[in-house]
């Protein structure tokens, strides 16, 4: 019994370090942003339907799918008090396009409050 004991610490002392280095690496995973190189089509015509308390109208757009761009048409979102929606984009980065999806932004400025330094600043407006 002393013995298996023994080896179950032993295999135990060998795996931690592995398991505490690939914890880490999981961890640090960063998104990747969506290059395509065609430019999109041009938008399509959308009806507006009439406003709704406590939504805001997400307006349609190309997304790229396997080498594609593809229209999702647009929708009405929840409103999130205090912040202000931001639709989806493309822009041409070195002669290819670089799609950046909708998000939340709460100070206006138009930076994702994840990578702003001051997010929130009061006399950015």
């Amino acid at each position: 019994m002393k013995k298996l004991a023994l080896s179950l610490a032993t295999c135990a002392a060998v795996l931690l370090p592995i398991g505490a280095i690939t914890l880490p690496t999981a961890a640090q995973a960063q998104s990747v942003g969506v290059f395509i190189n065609t430019p999109p089509p041009p938008p399509r015509y959308e009806r507006v339907p009439p406003p709704r308390r406590g939504y805001v109208w997400a307006p349609g757009h190309y997304e790229a799918r396997g080498h594609r761009h593809v229209w999702v048409p647009g929708g009405y979102m929840r409103a999130r008090p205090g912040y202000a929606y931001r639709a989806p984009e493309w822009r041409e980065r070195g002669g290819r396009w670089e799609y950046n999806r909708g998000r939340w932004d709460r100070d206006g400025d138009g930076v994702p409050n994840r990578y702003d330094r001051r997010p929130d600043n009061p006399y950015r407006r």
